[in-house]
């Protein structure tokens, strides 16, 4: 019965019978007895998921819907929402996961009878797990908004009082409220289809994995509303912070950087967001990724602290970027500037502060930070007294592509809590921008950590580090503090050894000479003039209606993480670099064969797509034909479509654009051996293209390198 409150949109039914949205489409107009909309719009409308299921089934239709699939509708189509579904279904995993049986005998019977017995259930597993001391109530309001009042009578994660000091809390702990409070019966009832699901899947894949799977998928699709920190960088700055046995993340998001910590016994996580949802996952989140206590809160950490008494062995954080409304009026006097009262704009010198406050003595923080911290005049100061006390021990660049936004190349900082040891007084830097991956495919990780560790721990032992040119160095304080105090490390940095550099120009050179030498061969023949041949000619659009070819267009990204290939790689050869945000439509996935053509900028340019670059999303901008081989050659399609006069008569002028009407492009009709007689000829100029464009770029870093080398005395000028 409450399965019906469950809703599911049409690309869910697509999903859900393996069909795509066309058949849906289809099936509305030619069963009466479909199933009608019982919400959405017009245009988006949503139907009940038990009805669609029941219809499905009836038509022989969901014999082989996935689990993982079923389960994540119920969850995406909750009527509360997806948020308030995955945090349901978090505590009924914790509870499989932690007492197995106890989840057995509460799911037996009906679902009235699981959501009256489920909260005191989860009273069982929620009090060891988060904490025992509990208050008990409703959440109060914060500074930066109210949260979502709840009626559970069990809030946890409220105790702070381990590894802290006596005293009573400042005022500024006044806006916070716990992580996650048990669900009421009532609030679990709507719930009761979802949970016998998810314990479904979890004892087929585990609980945990369940969790992460609903978990992920639901991060997927909504990429604008959450600003994730990469697994791989988290991990990177869990090991620069070392073993710890307690840890804070204040400003937790979903919970990535406290998951990378390395288990150890008697492990306490203590973490807090502002974002009511976001604390709530990350609780769950971690409770059932490991075994130590979470302490976690919602609240605005800078002006509402949920572990004010807090002296933590490590804190990681990737605060928010660029806060104007941090609290700036209100906190002029807070005790935890020490190094500085923060500008209105330096929010995130504020959270290093905030980090260092909550530190043990000799206790590491590790941030993620935007470049500019490192050298805005407004944070001098500040970066000063953090130089001069031994508190800032590194600053190291990331490559562009580390994490969002990605084409910044972020910072990370290592701060220390400075005990009664004289300050150290060298600070590392390090710039891995080498090791940037091509368009969004992401750094080569396993080089910056390599890279990055290595110079961390040996610096860490010695106190110095001997310069290793272009990469790292360690640079005494005195160096840093002049009137600007820039800490950016590619200021600092000498440039790569002499050797490295000559050997790195050679390596190019011969590349290039091997590049030119191919393209020698692949030069084509002279062309011998034949009369102009007057041949029957058909349309991209005529081919369509007979069936000889298919046309797609692109710009939906669909539910699959894939490459996208956009306009730009068409134009330009590369590799597929994109990205689309996800939607309801499917995408266009490229196969072998597909002729892709971009329809903006006037260029004359169309693509046959090969095994490096298939099952790319097909981007904005772009037409798809996708030829029937028994009727078409994909090369002979993609050569005469590149034609300029052709192009030019199927094209619209615009004042600022110029736009191909792709179905009105012509070629001409030919027997298919003479389709593949052209094809070979058309390939073959590809394969010439590609390698010159190839020469370009070699000839390009040759001469930069060129350049660099002379400018930098590693080459001598004869």
């Amino acid at each position: 019965m409450q399965d019906n409150a469950t809703e599911v949109t049409a690309a869910g039914i697509a999903r859900l019978a393996g069909v795509g949205r066309a058949a849906v489409s289809n099936w509305r107009r030619r069963h009466a007895d479909f199933p009608k909309p019982v919400g959405g719009t017009e245009t988006s409308p949503s139907f009940a998921l038990a009805e669609v299921e029941a219809w499905l089934r009836n038509q022989g239709k969901l014999a082989e819907v996935p689990l993982r699939e079923r389960v994540w509708q119920q969850l995406a189509g909750h009527p509360e929402g997806p948020v308030t579904a995955l945090v349901h279904a978090g505590c009924a995993l914790l509870l499989i996961h932690e007492r197995p049986t106890v989840w057995l005998d509460v799911s037996a019977g009906s679902d009235e009878r699981l959501a009256a017995m489920l909260p005191g259930a989860l009273d069982q597993v929620l009090s060891p797990r988060f904490g025992a001391a509990h208050a008990r109530g409703v959440h109060t309001d914060r500074s930066a908004g109210s949260s979502p009042a709840v009626d559970g009578p069990l809030p946890v994660n409220t105790d702070t009082t381990a590894h802290s000091e006596a005293g009573p809390p400042p005022a500024h702990t006044a806006h916070t409220a716990p992580a996650l409070q048990t669900p009421t019966g009532p609030q679990l009832l709507p719930s009761a289809p979802l949970l016998r699901g998810a314990a479904e899947l979890a004892a087929e894949t585990g609980a945990r994995q369940t969790f992460e799977f609903l978990l992920g998928r639901h991060l997927d699709a909504n990429p604008r509303q959450y600003t994730l920190t990469p697994a791989e960088l988290a991990r990177l700055m869990a090991d620069l912070a070392g073993p710890a046995r307690t840890v804070l993340d204040p400003a937790c998001g979903t919970g990535a950087l406290l998951r990378a910590v390395d288990p150890r016994p008697g492990q306490e996580l203590y973490a807090q967001d502002s974002a009511p949802d976001l604390a709530a996952l990350t609780a769950l989140r971690l409770a059932l990724n490991t075994r130590a206590t979470v302490r976690g809160a919602v609240g605005d950490t800078l002006r509402g602290d949920a572990h004010p008494q807090l002296r933590a062995d490590a804190v990681l954080c990737h605060p928010p970027f660029n806060e104007r409304n941090w609290g700036h009026d209100e906190l002029a006097y807070d005790p935890r500037w020490e190094y500085g009262f923060p500008a209105r704009t330096e929010s995130e010198l504020a959270w290093v502060q905030h980090a260092l406050a909550r530190l043990a003595e000799g206790g590491t923080a590790v941030l993620l930070m935007p470049p500019a911290a490192a050298s805005r005049r407004s944070g001098r100061r500040i970066r000063a007294d953090l130089l001069r006390r031994g508190a800032l021990r590194a600053v190291l660049a990331l490559p562009a592509g580390a994490a969002p936004p990605y084409n910044i190349p972020l910072h990370v900082w290592v701060l220390r809590r400075p005990d009664r040891t004289p300050a150290a007084p060298e600070v590392l830097l390090a710039d891995t921008g080498r090791f940037a991956g091509e368009a969004r495919g992401g750094p080569d990780w396993q080089a910056v950590r390599d890279a990055v560790l290595d110079a961390w721990r040996t610096f860490e032992r010695a106190g110095r580090l001997e310069e290793r040119p272009g990469l790292a160095r360690s640079v005494p304080v005195i160096e840093l503090l002049d009137d600007d105090v820039d800490l950016a490390p590619a200021r600092h940095l000498p440039p790569p050894a002499v050797a490295d550099g000559v050997e790195q120009l050679a390596a190019v050179r011969e590349r290039l000479g091997e590049t030119l030498r191919l393209t020698a061969g692949l030069t084509p023949p002279p062309a011998d003039p034949v009369p102009p041949a007057r041949r029957p000619l058909t349309t991209v659009g005529e081919l369509a209606r007979g069936g000889a070819l298919v046309l797609r267009t692109g710009g939906n990204g669909g539910r699959a993480r894939v490459p996208v290939l956009t306009d730009h790689d068409v134009l330009a050869g590369t590799a597929p670099s994109g990205t689309l945000p996800e939607s309801d439509e499917e995408a266009v996935l490229t196969e072998p064969g597909d002729v892709v053509v971009p329809v903006l900028g006037g260029g004359s340019v169309a693509r046959v797509i090969d095994e490096a670059t298939r099952g790319a999303a097909l981007g904005r901008s772009l037409v798809l034909l996708r030829p029937d081989p028994t009727a078409l050659d994909p090369w002979f399609l993609a050569g005469f479509l590149r034609g300029t006069a052709n192009h030019r008569q199927a094209s619209s002028y615009a004042s600022t654009a110029t736009r191909l009407d792709v179905r009105r492009l012509q070629l001409p009709r030919l027997p298919l051996d003479e389709q593949r007689r052209y094809g070979a000829r058309f390939r073959a100029l590809d394969e010439f293209e590609r390698a010159l464009r190839h020469a370009s770029r070699l000839g390009e870093q040759l001469v930069r390198g060129m350049y660099d080398g002379l400018t930098d005395g590693i080459v001598a000028p004869d």
